[in-house]
Protein backbone atom coordinates (compact mmCIF):
# COMPACT_ATOMS: atom_id res chain seq x y z
CA UNK A 1 0.00 0.00 0.00
CA UNK A 2 0.68 3.40 -0.06
CA UNK A 3 2.97 5.12 2.58
CA UNK A 4 1.12 5.87 5.43
CA UNK A 5 -0.74 8.97 6.41
CA UNK A 6 -0.24 10.56 9.69
CA UNK A 7 -2.17 13.36 12.00
CA UNK A 8 -1.47 15.31 14.65
CA UNK A 9 -3.68 14.40 16.61
CA UNK A 10 -5.68 17.50 19.51
CA UNK A 11 -4.02 16.08 22.82
CA UNK A 12 -7.58 16.65 24.39
CA UNK A 13 -9.82 13.11 24.20
CA UNK A 14 -11.86 12.25 21.64
CA UNK A 15 -15.45 12.47 21.87
CA UNK A 16 -15.68 8.59 20.75
CA UNK A 17 -13.46 5.53 20.93
CA UNK A 18 -15.12 5.08 17.72
CA UNK A 19 -17.48 6.26 14.76
CA UNK A 20 -18.67 4.11 12.64
CA UNK A 21 -20.11 5.58 9.35
CA UNK A 22 -23.19 3.18 8.23
CA UNK A 23 -25.28 1.41 10.14
CA UNK A 24 -25.08 -2.07 7.72
CA UNK A 25 -24.51 -5.33 8.52
CA UNK A 26 -20.85 -4.47 9.10
CA UNK A 27 -20.94 -1.41 10.73
CA UNK A 28 -23.63 -2.94 13.10
CA UNK A 29 -21.50 -5.91 14.29
CA UNK A 30 -18.56 -3.93 14.68
CA UNK A 31 -20.12 -1.34 16.87
CA UNK A 32 -21.56 -3.64 19.06
CA UNK A 33 -18.25 -5.62 19.57
CA UNK A 34 -16.38 -2.31 20.12
CA UNK A 35 -18.38 -1.46 22.53
CA UNK A 36 -18.64 -4.70 24.15
CA UNK A 37 -14.87 -4.17 24.91
CA UNK A 38 -15.60 -0.95 26.27
CA UNK A 39 -15.05 1.24 23.64
CA UNK A 40 -17.43 4.47 23.36
CA UNK A 41 -19.08 4.04 20.36
CA UNK A 42 -21.29 5.71 18.18
CA UNK A 43 -22.62 5.08 14.62
CA UNK A 44 -24.14 7.68 12.07
CA UNK A 45 -26.94 6.36 9.64
CA UNK A 46 -28.63 8.68 7.44
CA UNK A 47 -31.58 5.98 6.18
CA UNK A 48 -31.98 2.81 8.58
CA UNK A 49 -30.61 0.79 11.05
CA UNK A 50 -29.82 -2.60 8.81
CA UNK A 51 -28.19 -1.49 5.91
CA UNK A 52 -28.74 -3.26 2.44
CA UNK A 53 -29.27 -6.84 2.98
CA UNK A 54 -32.07 -6.19 6.24
CA UNK A 55 -33.81 -3.40 4.51
CA UNK A 56 -33.59 -3.33 0.82
CA UNK A 57 -31.56 -6.72 -0.27
CA UNK A 58 -30.78 -10.41 0.90
CA UNK A 59 -33.63 -10.47 3.52
CA UNK A 60 -37.09 -9.48 1.92
CA UNK A 61 -35.44 -10.82 -1.38
CA UNK A 62 -35.57 -14.04 0.33
CA UNK A 63 -39.31 -13.31 1.50
CA UNK A 64 -40.35 -13.02 -2.13
CA UNK A 65 -38.29 -15.89 -3.32
CA UNK A 66 -40.48 -18.05 -0.09
CA UNK A 67 -43.52 -16.62 -1.94
CA UNK A 68 -42.60 -17.30 -5.39
CA UNK A 69 -42.04 -21.04 -4.45
CA UNK A 70 -46.02 -20.97 -3.49
CA UNK A 71 -46.79 -20.85 -7.40
CA UNK A 72 -44.76 -24.47 -8.17
CA UNK A 73 -46.07 -26.13 -4.85
CA UNK A 74 -49.95 -24.97 -5.89
CA UNK A 75 -49.23 -26.88 -8.99
CA UNK A 76 -47.63 -29.95 -7.57
CA UNK A 77 -49.60 -29.98 -4.57
CA UNK A 78 -52.90 -32.57 -6.44
CA UNK A 79 -50.17 -35.16 -6.91
CA UNK A 80 -49.47 -35.61 -3.71
CA UNK A 81 -52.97 -35.60 -2.83
CA UNK A 82 -54.72 -32.27 -2.11
CA UNK A 83 -57.27 -30.28 -3.66
CA UNK A 84 -56.63 -26.56 -3.52
CA UNK A 85 -59.65 -24.54 -4.60
CA UNK A 86 -59.45 -21.54 -6.78
CA UNK A 87 -55.91 -19.88 -6.57
CA UNK A 88 -54.95 -16.12 -6.45
CA UNK A 89 -51.98 -14.10 -5.77
CA UNK A 90 -52.49 -10.70 -3.86
CA UNK A 91 -48.95 -9.44 -4.75
CA UNK A 92 -49.92 -6.46 -2.17
CA UNK A 93 -50.35 -9.01 0.58
CA UNK A 94 -46.50 -9.94 0.30
CA UNK A 95 -45.56 -7.17 -0.27
CA UNK A 96 -46.55 -5.42 2.98
CA UNK A 97 -45.92 -8.27 4.74
CA UNK A 98 -42.47 -8.23 3.92
CA UNK A 99 -42.04 -4.46 4.37
CA UNK A 100 -43.67 -5.31 7.86
CA UNK A 101 -41.04 -7.59 8.73
CA UNK A 102 -38.14 -5.06 7.48
CA UNK A 103 -39.66 -2.78 10.01
CA UNK A 104 -39.31 -5.56 12.83
CA UNK A 105 -35.27 -6.24 12.03
CA UNK A 106 -35.19 -2.20 11.78
CA UNK A 107 -36.57 -2.00 15.23
CA UNK A 108 -34.76 -5.32 16.14
CA UNK A 109 -30.77 -4.15 15.04
CA UNK A 110 -31.39 -0.43 16.35
CA UNK A 111 -32.53 -2.25 19.89
CA UNK A 112 -29.49 -4.32 19.97
CA UNK A 113 -27.52 -1.38 19.62
CA UNK A 114 -29.38 0.49 21.99
CA UNK A 115 -28.68 -2.31 24.45
CA UNK A 116 -24.86 -2.62 23.37
CA UNK A 117 -24.23 1.26 24.81
CA UNK A 118 -24.30 2.22 21.59
CA UNK A 119 -25.01 5.91 20.46
CA UNK A 120 -26.81 5.70 17.39
CA UNK A 121 -26.76 9.11 14.76
CA UNK A 122 -29.93 9.18 12.81
CA UNK A 123 -28.32 11.62 10.18
CA UNK A 124 -25.76 12.05 7.43
CA UNK A 125 -22.01 11.70 8.18
CA UNK A 126 -19.13 12.76 6.48
CA UNK A 127 -15.20 13.11 7.22
CA UNK A 128 -13.85 17.23 7.66
CA UNK A 129 -10.32 15.80 9.03
CA UNK A 130 -8.51 12.72 9.94
CA UNK A 131 -10.15 12.77 13.69
CA UNK A 132 -13.07 14.75 13.13
CA UNK A 133 -16.83 13.89 11.80
CA UNK A 134 -19.20 16.67 10.44
CA UNK A 135 -22.93 15.51 11.18
CA UNK A 136 -26.20 17.31 8.57
CA UNK A 137 -27.26 19.20 11.99
CA UNK A 138 -24.14 20.80 11.16
CA UNK A 139 -22.73 19.29 14.41
CA UNK A 140 -18.61 18.08 15.01
CA UNK A 141 -17.73 14.84 17.01
CA UNK A 142 -14.10 13.83 16.97
CA UNK A 143 -13.59 10.31 17.03
CA UNK A 144 -10.36 7.99 17.61
CA UNK A 145 -10.86 5.66 15.39
CA UNK A 146 -13.04 5.77 12.25
CA UNK A 147 -14.71 3.18 10.46
CA UNK A 148 -16.74 3.35 6.87
CA UNK A 149 -19.51 0.65 6.68
CA UNK A 150 -21.09 2.45 3.81
CA UNK A 151 -21.92 -0.21 1.83
CA UNK A 152 -22.85 -0.17 -1.98
CA UNK A 153 -25.86 0.57 -4.32
CA UNK A 154 -27.31 -0.41 -7.34
CA UNK A 155 -25.44 0.93 -10.84
CA UNK A 156 -27.30 2.28 -13.33
CA UNK A 157 -26.12 1.66 -16.64
CA UNK A 158 -25.89 5.38 -18.21
CA UNK A 159 -28.45 5.87 -21.65
CA UNK A 160 -30.96 7.42 -23.03
CA UNK A 161 -34.15 7.34 -20.83
CA UNK A 162 -32.17 5.89 -18.03
CA UNK A 163 -34.82 7.44 -15.47
CA UNK A 164 -37.71 5.18 -16.35
CA UNK A 165 -35.96 2.08 -15.18
CA UNK A 166 -35.56 1.06 -11.56
CA UNK A 167 -33.59 -0.78 -9.12
CA UNK A 168 -33.60 -4.02 -6.60
CA UNK A 169 -34.60 -0.78 -4.22
CA UNK A 170 -37.19 -0.03 -5.48
CA UNK A 171 -38.88 -3.70 -6.92
CA UNK A 172 -39.57 -3.67 -3.08
CA UNK A 173 -42.21 -1.18 -3.19
CA UNK A 174 -44.21 -1.85 -6.68
CA UNK A 175 -47.86 -1.24 -6.74
CA UNK A 176 -48.07 -4.30 -9.05
CA UNK A 177 -46.43 -6.66 -10.79
CA UNK A 178 -45.02 -5.77 -14.00
CA UNK A 179 -47.14 -8.28 -16.88
CA UNK A 180 -43.60 -7.39 -18.79
CA UNK A 181 -40.05 -7.28 -16.89
CA UNK A 182 -36.47 -7.08 -18.94
CA UNK A 183 -34.04 -7.65 -16.02
CA UNK A 184 -31.08 -6.13 -17.31
CA UNK A 185 -27.92 -8.00 -16.10
CA UNK A 186 -25.84 -11.79 -15.49
CA UNK A 187 -25.50 -11.75 -12.24
CA UNK A 188 -27.67 -13.13 -8.76
CA UNK A 189 -29.91 -10.06 -8.58
CA UNK A 190 -30.98 -10.57 -12.39
CA UNK A 191 -31.24 -14.29 -11.91
CA UNK A 192 -33.22 -13.99 -8.41
CA UNK A 193 -36.02 -11.94 -9.59
CA UNK A 194 -36.01 -13.24 -13.07
CA UNK A 195 -37.64 -16.23 -10.93
CA UNK A 196 -39.62 -14.26 -8.76
CA UNK A 197 -41.20 -12.33 -11.30
CA UNK A 198 -42.04 -15.51 -13.18
CA UNK A 199 -43.69 -17.20 -10.11
CA UNK A 200 -45.45 -14.52 -9.85
CA UNK A 201 -46.89 -14.22 -13.44
CA UNK A 202 -44.71 -11.58 -15.55
CA UNK A 203 -43.04 -12.41 -18.78
CA UNK A 204 -39.63 -12.28 -18.47
CA UNK A 205 -36.64 -11.22 -20.74
CA UNK A 206 -33.09 -11.32 -19.32
CA UNK A 207 -30.65 -9.25 -21.46
CA UNK A 208 -26.75 -9.04 -20.61
CA UNK A 209 -23.85 -7.56 -22.56
CA UNK A 210 -21.65 -10.68 -22.21
CA UNK A 211 -22.34 -14.19 -23.32
CA UNK A 212 -23.22 -16.03 -20.11
CA UNK A 213 -24.48 -15.02 -16.60
CA UNK A 214 -23.00 -15.80 -13.30
CA UNK A 215 -19.64 -16.22 -14.79
CA UNK A 216 -18.10 -17.03 -11.11
CA UNK A 217 -20.35 -20.37 -11.10
CA UNK A 218 -19.46 -24.11 -11.84
CA UNK A 219 -20.08 -24.14 -15.83
CA UNK A 220 -22.45 -26.95 -15.77
CA UNK A 221 -24.45 -25.57 -13.35
CA UNK A 222 -25.04 -22.17 -15.42
CA UNK A 223 -26.04 -24.31 -17.92
CA UNK A 224 -28.16 -26.26 -15.88
CA UNK A 225 -29.97 -23.32 -14.45
CA UNK A 226 -30.50 -21.32 -18.45
CA UNK A 227 -31.92 -24.30 -19.20
CA UNK A 228 -34.37 -24.55 -16.65
CA UNK A 229 -35.22 -20.93 -16.85
CA UNK A 230 -35.86 -21.10 -20.26
CA UNK A 231 -38.36 -24.08 -19.75
CA UNK A 232 -39.83 -22.00 -17.06
CA UNK A 233 -40.39 -19.50 -19.88
CA UNK A 234 -37.66 -16.90 -19.00
CA UNK A 235 -36.45 -15.55 -22.30
CA UNK A 236 -32.31 -14.22 -22.83
CA UNK A 237 -30.60 -11.83 -24.52
CA UNK A 238 -27.13 -11.83 -24.52
CA UNK A 239 -24.63 -9.42 -26.04
CA UNK A 240 -26.91 -6.93 -25.56
CA UNK A 241 -26.32 -3.26 -24.58
CA UNK A 242 -28.96 -0.64 -23.81
CA UNK A 243 -29.04 1.89 -26.83
CA UNK A 244 -32.24 3.55 -25.41
CA UNK A 245 -35.40 3.31 -23.54
CA UNK A 246 -38.59 5.69 -23.97
CA UNK A 247 -42.40 5.45 -23.13
CA UNK A 248 -44.74 4.51 -25.85
CA UNK A 249 -47.99 3.66 -25.90
CA UNK A 250 -48.70 1.19 -22.56
CA UNK A 251 -45.30 0.92 -21.96
CA UNK A 252 -41.79 1.13 -22.24
CA UNK A 253 -39.89 0.58 -25.48
CA UNK A 254 -36.32 -0.84 -25.24
CA UNK A 255 -33.51 -0.58 -27.86
CA UNK A 256 -30.66 -2.28 -27.76
CA UNK A 257 -27.63 -4.10 -29.72
CA UNK A 258 -27.77 -7.07 -31.59
CA UNK A 259 -30.88 -7.50 -30.42
CA UNK A 260 -35.08 -6.42 -31.90
CA UNK A 261 -36.29 -3.52 -29.59
CA UNK A 262 -38.87 -5.09 -26.99
CA UNK A 263 -41.61 -3.10 -25.52
CA UNK A 264 -42.09 -3.92 -21.60
CA UNK A 265 -43.88 -2.34 -18.47
CA UNK A 266 -41.00 -2.59 -16.11
CA UNK A 267 -36.96 -2.64 -16.74
CA UNK A 268 -35.13 -3.64 -13.91
CA UNK A 269 -31.49 -2.76 -13.61
CA UNK A 270 -29.35 -5.58 -12.09
CA UNK A 271 -25.86 -5.04 -13.74
CA UNK A 272 -23.87 -4.76 -10.70
CA UNK A 273 -23.36 -2.39 -7.46
CA UNK A 274 -21.28 0.97 -6.36
CA UNK A 275 -19.10 1.35 -3.67
CA UNK A 276 -21.03 4.04 -1.79
CA UNK A 277 -17.95 6.62 -0.90
CA UNK A 278 -19.10 9.72 -2.16
CA UNK A 279 -19.96 12.74 -0.40
CA UNK A 280 -17.93 11.14 2.47
CA UNK A 281 -14.82 13.53 2.58
CA UNK A 282 -12.21 10.70 2.62
CA UNK A 283 -9.78 13.09 0.71
CA UNK A 284 -10.51 15.84 3.39
CA UNK A 285 -9.08 12.37 5.58
CA UNK A 286 -6.21 11.54 3.10
CA UNK A 287 -8.20 8.23 2.22
CA UNK A 288 -7.26 6.34 -0.74
CA UNK A 289 -9.53 4.70 -3.18
CA UNK A 290 -9.20 2.18 -5.85
CA UNK A 291 -9.96 2.17 -9.48
CA UNK A 292 -13.31 1.14 -9.04
CA UNK A 293 -13.94 3.67 -6.62
CA UNK A 294 -13.78 1.33 -3.69
CA UNK A 295 -11.74 1.79 -0.61
CA UNK A 296 -8.51 0.04 -0.53
CA UNK A 297 -7.39 -1.80 2.89
CA UNK A 298 -5.13 -4.29 3.94
CA UNK A 299 -5.63 -7.73 5.30
CA UNK A 300 -6.97 -5.85 9.08
CA UNK A 301 -9.59 -3.71 6.62
CA UNK A 302 -7.18 -0.43 7.53
CA UNK A 303 -7.16 2.31 5.07
CA UNK A 304 -3.73 3.83 4.15
CA UNK A 305 -4.99 6.06 7.19
CA UNK A 306 -3.86 4.43 10.70
CA UNK A 307 -6.75 4.86 12.25
CA UNK A 308 -9.38 4.71 9.73
CA UNK A 309 -10.66 1.30 8.61
CA UNK A 310 -13.20 0.20 6.48
CA UNK A 311 -15.33 -2.98 5.76
CA UNK A 312 -18.12 -4.41 3.62
CA UNK A 313 -18.64 -3.53 0.11
CA UNK A 314 -17.49 -0.25 0.22
CA UNK A 315 -13.76 -1.75 0.04
CA UNK A 316 -12.23 -3.63 -2.67
CA UNK A 317 -12.77 -7.34 -1.41
CA UNK A 318 -16.22 -9.51 -2.15
CA UNK A 319 -19.43 -8.12 -1.54
CA UNK A 320 -21.42 -10.42 0.90
CA UNK A 321 -23.35 -9.58 3.84
CA UNK A 322 -21.83 -12.61 5.94
CA UNK A 323 -18.27 -11.53 4.83
CA UNK A 324 -18.81 -7.80 6.04
CA UNK A 325 -19.75 -9.19 9.04
CA UNK A 326 -16.78 -11.28 9.93
CA UNK A 327 -15.03 -7.92 8.73
CA UNK A 328 -16.87 -6.13 11.43
CA UNK A 329 -16.10 -8.85 13.74
CA UNK A 330 -12.17 -8.95 13.02
CA UNK A 331 -11.98 -5.32 12.99
CA UNK A 332 -13.50 -4.67 16.45
CA UNK A 333 -10.90 -7.96 17.89
CA UNK A 334 -8.10 -5.96 16.57
CA UNK A 335 -8.41 -2.75 17.33
CA UNK A 336 -10.47 -2.90 20.45
CA UNK A 337 -10.17 -6.29 21.82
CA UNK A 338 -6.32 -6.54 21.14
CA UNK A 339 -6.37 -9.75 19.36
CA UNK A 340 -5.37 -9.30 15.81
CA UNK A 341 -7.53 -11.20 13.51
CA UNK A 342 -8.07 -11.25 9.86
CA UNK A 343 -10.60 -12.63 7.65
CA UNK A 344 -9.55 -15.50 5.57
CA UNK A 345 -11.37 -14.32 2.08
CA UNK A 346 -10.18 -17.71 0.48
CA UNK A 347 -13.20 -20.70 0.19
CA UNK A 348 -15.80 -18.21 0.78
CA UNK A 349 -19.61 -20.43 0.40
CA UNK A 350 -22.35 -17.70 -1.93
CA UNK A 351 -25.27 -18.99 -3.37
CA UNK A 352 -27.79 -17.30 -6.02
CA UNK A 353 -31.61 -17.99 -4.68
CA UNK A 354 -32.97 -18.55 -8.71
CA UNK A 355 -35.97 -21.23 -9.40
CA UNK A 356 -34.31 -23.88 -8.44
CA UNK A 357 -31.05 -22.47 -6.46
CA UNK A 358 -27.99 -22.99 -7.18
CA UNK A 359 -24.63 -22.54 -4.74
CA UNK A 360 -21.13 -23.33 -4.65
CA UNK A 361 -17.82 -23.33 -2.53
CA UNK A 362 -14.14 -23.34 -3.84
CA UNK A 363 -12.90 -23.95 -6.97
CA UNK A 364 -14.47 -24.53 -10.21
CA UNK A 365 -13.85 -27.68 -12.00
CA UNK A 366 -12.34 -24.77 -14.92
CA UNK A 367 -10.98 -23.18 -11.66
CA UNK A 368 -9.21 -26.61 -10.59
CA UNK A 369 -7.68 -27.60 -13.55
CA UNK A 370 -6.33 -24.47 -14.42
CA UNK A 371 -4.56 -23.78 -11.37
CA UNK A 372 -3.99 -27.98 -10.34
CA UNK A 373 -4.06 -29.50 -13.29
CA UNK A 374 -5.10 -32.90 -13.63
CA UNK A 375 -8.28 -33.13 -10.77
CA UNK A 376 -10.85 -35.57 -10.36
CA UNK A 377 -14.61 -34.78 -10.54
CA UNK A 378 -17.42 -36.39 -9.51
CA UNK A 379 -20.93 -36.21 -9.83
CA UNK A 380 -24.55 -37.08 -9.41
CA UNK A 381 -27.34 -35.80 -12.02
CA UNK A 382 -30.84 -36.98 -10.83
CA UNK A 383 -33.99 -35.93 -10.50
CA UNK A 384 -35.33 -34.91 -6.47
CA UNK A 385 -38.05 -37.44 -5.51
CA UNK A 386 -40.34 -34.72 -4.91
CA UNK A 387 -40.06 -33.73 -8.72
CA UNK A 388 -40.70 -37.35 -9.76
CA UNK A 389 -43.95 -37.79 -8.09
CA UNK A 390 -45.12 -33.83 -8.94
CA UNK A 391 -44.43 -35.06 -12.60
CA UNK A 392 -41.55 -32.55 -13.17
CA UNK A 393 -38.60 -33.52 -15.44
CA UNK A 394 -36.33 -30.73 -13.34
CA UNK A 395 -33.19 -32.40 -12.61
CA UNK A 396 -30.81 -31.49 -9.97
CA UNK A 397 -26.85 -31.87 -10.45
CA UNK A 398 -24.13 -31.80 -7.51
CA UNK A 399 -20.33 -32.05 -8.49
CA UNK A 400 -17.49 -32.54 -6.25
CA UNK A 401 -14.11 -31.62 -7.59
CA UNK A 402 -10.94 -32.47 -5.79
CA UNK A 403 -7.09 -33.04 -6.77
CA UNK A 404 -4.60 -35.49 -6.61
CA UNK A 405 -4.53 -36.98 -3.81
CA UNK A 406 -8.78 -36.94 -3.66
CA UNK A 407 -8.47 -33.88 -1.24
CA UNK A 408 -12.15 -31.93 -2.32
CA UNK A 409 -11.22 -27.95 -3.66
CA UNK A 410 -14.56 -27.34 -4.50
CA UNK A 411 -18.16 -28.82 -4.58
CA UNK A 412 -21.01 -27.01 -6.79
CA UNK A 413 -24.84 -27.52 -6.35
CA UNK A 414 -28.30 -26.89 -8.32
CA UNK A 415 -30.88 -28.39 -7.26
CA UNK A 416 -34.07 -27.68 -4.48
CA UNK A 417 -32.25 -25.94 -1.03
CA UNK A 418 -29.08 -26.72 -2.21
CA UNK A 419 -28.24 -23.52 -0.70
CA UNK A 420 -29.38 -25.23 3.14
CA UNK A 421 -26.89 -28.52 2.22
CA UNK A 422 -24.19 -26.33 0.99
CA UNK A 423 -23.69 -24.59 4.32
CA UNK A 424 -22.18 -27.98 6.24
CA UNK A 425 -20.92 -28.64 2.74
CA UNK A 426 -18.24 -25.52 2.96
CA UNK A 427 -17.42 -26.62 6.40
CA UNK A 428 -16.12 -29.62 5.02
CA UNK A 429 -14.39 -27.59 1.61
CA UNK A 430 -13.09 -25.38 4.52
CA UNK A 431 -11.11 -27.95 6.53
CA UNK A 432 -9.51 -29.62 3.57
CA UNK A 433 -11.36 -32.86 3.97
CA UNK A 434 -11.10 -35.69 1.18
CA UNK A 435 -13.89 -37.55 -0.66
CA UNK A 436 -12.91 -40.58 1.22
CA UNK A 437 -13.92 -38.92 4.95
CA UNK A 438 -17.58 -38.24 2.36
CA UNK A 439 -17.34 -41.92 2.00
CA UNK A 440 -16.73 -42.95 5.15
CA UNK A 441 -19.83 -41.52 6.31
CA UNK A 442 -23.09 -42.88 6.13
CA UNK A 443 -25.75 -41.50 4.14
CA UNK A 444 -29.55 -39.66 5.65
CA UNK A 445 -31.67 -41.51 3.19
CA UNK A 446 -34.08 -40.52 1.42
CA UNK A 447 -32.78 -36.93 1.36
CA UNK A 448 -31.35 -35.20 -1.26
CA UNK A 449 -28.36 -34.58 0.55
CA UNK A 450 -27.18 -38.11 0.64
CA UNK A 451 -26.06 -37.87 -2.76
CA UNK A 452 -22.94 -35.95 -1.72
CA UNK A 453 -21.72 -39.04 0.43
CA UNK A 454 -22.35 -41.34 -2.32
CA UNK A 455 -20.99 -39.46 -5.37
CA UNK A 456 -19.10 -41.99 -7.93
Amino acid sequence: MAGKTTSKAKPAAYDYDLFIIGAGSGGVRAARVAASFGARVAIAEEYRVGGTCVIRGCVPKKMLVYGAHFAEDLEDCSHFGWSIGEKRFDWKVLRDNVLKDVDRLNAAYTDTLGNAGVKIVPERAELVGPHEVSLASGATVTARNILIATGARPHVPDCPGWELGITSNEAFHLDSIPPRVLIAGGGYIANEFAGIFRKFGSKVTIMTRGDQMLRSYDEALRERLLHISMLKGIAFRFHAEFEGIEKVKGGLRVAMTGHDPIEVDCVLFATGRVPNTEGLGLEKAGVELGETGAITVDRFSKTNVDHIHAVGDVTNRVQLTPVAIREGQAYAETVFGKKPSAVDHSCIPAAVFSHPPLCGVGLTEKQARQKLGAVKVYQSDFRPMKNVLAGREERALYKMVCDESDRIVGIHMIGPEAPEIMQMAAVAVKAGLSKADFDATTAIHPTMAEELVLLR
